[in-house]
């Protein structure tokens, strides 16, 4: 028999113990050891079985238990000191207090997914981890951030093998009332709910749960609601799952209705409305459609809403891979936004324009999101310097004219909460011998030579020995789900070793990732695996998209490599890779192996965790790695750049990752001086730390965010609402004015002075140039001189800019401009004379993408 109806039944605590609910619910447990500790002490066997979930344990535990804790005074004051802890974490004005009023009030975060914990599980990689990073760190540095997201009834999957290695997936469905999750409700106590409108005259209506991550509110919407047909209950089923059409409409829902939900957040409970947006990735670039057609139903034109909107927005873009991008056709916008379901006051055809790929090389008949996130938003960026130079080249038909380097796409590289991810026996270390902050905000990393080398050995011995008994209780489990029976299992008891170098690889498994290249020559690895004096054991992970044949494909073989009885017990595959198996992976390894296909990594994070925990990293130089290896914090896989055949290239390159592990890394490792000590191998050890600790912190990341972005564009957003949008009308009618009058605008003759025919180092050259404005003003313009390094093809590098000042005016709009600069560059040397549009609107001058070259 089937229930007709399900619910979960709450725990009602004694009142000594009714502090526990609050610390249960308020997800900084999940990056707070000592919350999780008291958590553990009231049952440390239920506390395993409800797989260290605080909201799960409360509920597990009998009222007899319940009450023994409640009449222990010592618990009892235990309780009570974690949570005064949590009420002054709460309270504490934090780093964000510093910044004054220039700083934005609230700001919106918006993400598909959000990993914060393996209880919450709403995330399928790197995306969520890194946003549920972002959260937390937000919240330890009291930056008032709102997260906006879907809640997921599924989840992603629960990744198992089949017998034969292949990929399969469950989808368990998660009960929101078993979940940290709060049910935003009305005044009268009913649940409160968004709606947005569908074609064909339906409704998809969704209510708003809430979880609580240290101070920052993260809300997801939820569309399985009895005011919804069965098509419209299953739209936020799962996460990346279902066609186009199912996609789009949980992007609609994340958008529109995300925008929705903070303003019905922000009426329930009385908290600011964002000042800021910021979009992670393409996906919830719906809500700046949203944002407009509010301040068209306040009275400005779709032109002026749009520049208040850009003004205030931050687009984050995480894929170098156009496949990655999310494309919808045409058809399909002019469905949901057109017809019989027009968005008030936003015409389709000015939606169509934001996402239209009306550029060389583009698709005339998609609507591209992350085109539309950047035509929408003032400021973007990239997710390490590297991407964002990749970001630049994919996207620079958004601003022709400009070569990549000048796209107005910045650079942020990601970072990692090292609160989650740095194992507390390396805390606890690191407060032992350098001090209480080395655990917080990045403080001591420089002061690590005081650590002595035979407790950093120790601690890793000890992280290694964990990861080895999880590998395998994991591997165990996973053939037992494969098939196997308990008799011929028992050699999964001396899986791996805790004396050996361990090496680990766990990721998503697109083909890019190459997941495989170790595998290029099964018979050389074998040999490192089997090494006598100096073996390596590998402890591989990751999932594929259920979609994704070629990846599952890569799985199996990977796993039936494994599978060999002759190396099995050097290698292991331990599938459902999530945070939970995370928490025990990065530190128990030595060495992080990142193999992917330059430059095809935006960032790639896992590393930073590995080395915050005191691993090295073997890595492609992509991503965060390219910017921050220096040689002696790891070590980088050389790239076959500039050979096409990607057969011979992986070739090539896992060449170069067997040599590196051979004769570097396994050398390194065993390479023990009279106390039994790899001392070279330690030395560097501290070298990762000291050098890679302050950088790769989430804390940074978040930082630099609010800094370089979100600060600015509070400000422009401000400005441009300031006396009824006065600013925002002002710079949509001179765009409208200058886009009409460009084609006018040209570079009519150049002059020079001041350098012969040999120009020495220190030679100031005179420029003038004369240009024909049109119907524009001087003051709509800045003329400038660029000039750098030239090719044999007259091709300029710059490496500077000077802006003219105004001469003279000729009439008929001609004008001359005149400046100067001093070489200071020796070899072939050139310069140029452009006109760009100016106005104190603008972000940056190549924003409209107009530019008149001489």
């Amino acid at each position: 028999m089937r229930a007709i109806r399900r619910f979960t039944v709450r725990t009602v605590l004694p009142a000594p113990l009714a502090p526990l609910g609050e610390l249960a619910s308020n997800l900084r447990w999940s990056w707070h050891k000592p919350t999780r500790d008291l958590f553990e002490s009231m049952d440390p066997a239920a506390w395993v079985a409800v797989h260290r979930e605080p909201g799960a344990l409360l509920g597990a535990l009998s009222t007899e238990r319940l009450e023994a804790l409640a009449a222990d005074p010592r618990f009892v004051e235990r309780v009570e000191a974690c949570a005064e802890d949590l009420h002054t974490y709460l309270e504490r004005p934090g780093w964000y207090a510093t910044l004054g009023a220039d700083a934005p009030a609230t700001v919106a975060y918006f993400s598909m997914e959000f990993g914060i914990t393996g209880a919450l599980p709403q995330y399928s990689g790197g995306l969520g981890i890194l946003a549920g990073d972002h959260l937390k760190s937000a919240s330890d540095l009291a930056v008032p951030i709102v997260g906006v997201g879907l809640f997921y009834a599924t989840g992603y999957f629960k990744q198992s093998l089949s017998r034969d290695g292949w990929q399969q997936e469950t989808y368990p469905v998660l009960d929101p009332d078993g979940l940290p999750l709060s049910q935003l409700r009305e005044t009268d106590g009913s649940a409160a709910k968004v709606s947005v409108d569908l074609p064909g005259g339906r409704r998809l209506w969704a209510q708003v749960w809430k979880a609580q991550v240290g101070r920052v509110p993260l809300l997801l919407l939820d569309s399985d609601v009895e005011e919804n047909d069965d098509a419209a209950r299953g739209v936020t089923d799962r996460l990346y799952g279902g066609g186009g059409e199912h996609r789009l409409q949980q992007e609609l829902l994340c958008g529109i209705g995300g925008v929705r939900a903070l303003r019905l957040h922000a009426r329930l409970t009385g908290t600011p409305q964002p000042e800021v947006y910021h979009t992670n990735e393409g996906h919830a670039g719906f809500l700046s459609v949203e944002r407009i057609r509010e301040h068209v139903e306040r009275g400005l034109s779709f032109d002026e809403a749009l520049e208040a909107v850009r003004a205030a927005t931050v687009f984050t873009t995480h894929t170098p891979v156009p496949a990655g991008i999310d494309r919808f056709g045409r058809d399909q916008i002019e469905l949901y936004f057109g017809g019989d379901n027009p968005l008030p006051g936003v015409p389709v055809e000015r939606i169509l324009a934001l996402g239209a790929e009306d550029y060389e090389g583009g698709d005339p008949g998609v609507f591209n999101m992350a085109v539309m996130g950047l035509r929408l938003a003032q400021r973007a960026n990239g997710v390490s310097q590297l991407h964002g130079a990749v970001s630049r080249g994919m996207f620079d038909g958004l601003w022709p004219g400009f070569d990549a380097p000048e796209v107005p796409i910045a650079s942020i590289t990601n970072g990692v909460h090292a609160p989650t991810w740095v194992a507390p026996e390396v805390i606890s270390m690191g407060r032992q011998y350098i001090g209480k902050e080395i655990a917080r905000d990045g403080l001591g990393f420089e002061k690590v030579g005081q650590v002595p080398d035979e407790e950093i050995w120790r601690t890793r011995r000890v992280l290694r020995g964990r990861l080895v008994e999880d590998a395998r209780r994991r591997l165990k489990l996973s053939w037992l789900q494969r098939g196997a029976s308990e008799a011929e299992l028992a050699w999964t008891k001396d899986v791996l070793d805790p004396d050996v170098l361990t090496i680990g690889f766990a990721r998503r498994v697109p083909t890019y990732k190459r997941l495989t290249l170790m595998l290029r020559d099964p018979e050389r690895l074998k040999a490192m695996l089997l090494h006598p004096q100096r073996p390596v054991q590998l402890v591989i992970a990751g999932k594929s998209h259920p979609a994704d044949e070629t990846g599952k494909r890569l799985i199996q073989q990977m796993v039936r490599f494994a599978d060999d009885p002759e190396v099995r017990h050097r290698i292991v595959f331990l599938p459902n890779y999530d945070i939970t198996m995370a928490l025990s992976l990065y530190p128990g390894c030595d060495v992080w192996l990142n193999n992917p296909l330059r430059p095809f990594e935006a960032c790639g994070t896992s590393g930073m965790k590995a080395a915050l925990n005191g691993g090295l990293n073997l890595s492609i130089l992509d991503g965060w790695w390219d910017e921050w290896y220096d040689g002696g914090n790891g070590w980088a896989i050389p790239t076959a750049d500039g050979v096409e055949d990607p057969e011979h290239r992986d070739d090539l390159e896992a060449a170069a990752l067997y040599d590196l592990v051979e004769n570097s890394v396994a050398a390194r490792f065993y390479d023990r001086d009279e106390r039994g000590l790899p001392a070279r191998w330690l030395e560097m050890v501290r070298h990762t730390l000291a050098s890679l600790g302050p950088k790769v912190l989430a804390s940074r990341m978040v930082t630099d965010y609010v800094e370089q972005l979100y600060v600015p564009a509070a400000r422009a957003g401000r400005a441009a609402l300031a006396g009824s949008g006065a600013a925002a009308k002002d710079l949509a009618a001179w765009k409208s004015t200058v886009r009409r009058a460009w084609p006018s605008v040209r570079v009519d003759h150049v002059e020079s002075s001041g350098v012969g025919d040999s120009a020495e180092i220190g030679d100031v050259v005179h420029v003038r140039g004369f240009v024909s404005l049109g119907e524009l003003s001087t003051d709509d313009v800045e003329v400038q001189v660029v000039h750098g390094r030239v090719n044999d093809s007259d091709e300029l590098r710059p490496s500077g800019t000077v802006s003219l000042h105004h001469g003279e005016s000729f009439g008929d709009g001609r004008h001359r401009f005149e400046g100067e600069f001093t070489l200071r560059q020796t070899g072939p040397f050139g310069y140029t004379v452009r006109v760009l549009p100016r106005h104190a609107g603008l972000a940056t001058p190549a924003e409209l993408g107009l530019v008149a070259n001489a």
